[in-house]
């Protein structure tokens, strides 16, 4: 790129001043990487503890319904008689430019849907385990959506980060360097004419 660059006081100006922004730019990146990660760490931290705990009610709610089966029976018509979530809505907020999802759900007053004389205590937990296991898994999903973003956004930022200081800037101060070394060489020339010039006079 030197090479292709007339050697002016004007592009010597023009390169420098790409070279500090190239360099600004770096610098930008460097931060936007370094928080993308922050934030990436906390909800990876805050995901897998929240699978944890889904695990765990999970496991009552599991319980809670094979004792149901036990002293109930077969639930399978009673299961019908839940009705499909529409509660469930999704805008976005902007983390240094990476769009992160945040799912919110409204939740519906808890009640017998079966009725008091079908059902038992054992089936009520099983309803209000499983419930508790929607709202954490909504959660967990817009975390893992949400690393899943980032990292992207990461991956993204890392690459243009290092296209600046392993090209772009390398590139820029070379360039730097030619004009200046041309217009020095450029400077002592005249500087011998000038004086060959007031040799010959005299």
């Amino acid at each position: 790129m030197a090479e292709q660059v007339f050697p002016t006081k004007g592009n010597l100006l023009a390169v420098k001043k790409s070279l500090e922004l190239a360099k600004t730019g770096y610098d930008l990146l460097d931060r936007k990487r370094n928080i993308l990660i922050r934030e990436t760490m906390s909800m990876m931290d805050a995901a897998v503890k929240l699978q944890e705990d889904i695990n765990q009610v999970y496991a009552e709610a599991y319980q809670a319904l094979q004792t149901a089966n036990i002293t109930i029976g077969a639930i399978d018509e009673l299961a019908q008689s839940v009705p499909i979530d529409h509660g469930i809505q999704m805008t976005y907020r902007s983390v240094m430019g990476v769009e992160i999802p945040i799912v919110s759900h409204k939740d519906t007053p808890l009640r017998n849907l079966c009725g008091y004389t079908r059902t038992n205590a054992a089936l009520d937990l099983a309803f209000v385990k499983f419930e508790q296991v929607k709202r954490m898994t909504i959660q967990l999903c817009e975390m893992e959506n949400s690393v899943y973003r980032l990292a992207n956004g990461i991956k993204k930022t890392q690459k243009r980060a290092n296209a600046l200081k392993n090209i772009i800037i390398p590139r820029f101060e070379e360039t730097t360097k030619f004009i200046t070394a041309a217009l020095e060489e450029k400077d002592r020339e005249e500087f011998s004419r000038l004086k060959v010039i007031k040799s010959t006079k005299q």
